[in-house]
């Protein structure tokens, strides 16, 4: 099992509390590296509305949500 940031937990969660446990009382030390990226994240760059977000204006993202208010106003 991995954890959200990339760091090896075990998978039984009755060892997994025992695990956090040690590390929580100091008994063993946590072993995460952070190469400052995450895991899940996708290499190529921003993709979806990250993207979209990124390259439309204030202005036309002012128009937009215009347009979605309007629209749920008029069901």
């Amino acid at each position: 099992m991995v954890g959200p940031n990339g760091e090896k937990r075990p998978g039984d969660p009755i060892a997994n509390a025992v695990h956090i446990a040690k590390i929580a009382t100091g008994e063993i030390e946590e072993t995460y590296v952070h190469d400052g990226k995450h895991p899940g994240k996708r290499a190529a760059g921003q993709k979806g509305g990250a993207a979209r977000a990124d390259a439309i204006t204030p202005e036309r993202r002012k128009e937009i949500a215009q347009q979605g208010a309007a629209a749920r106003w008029a069901k």
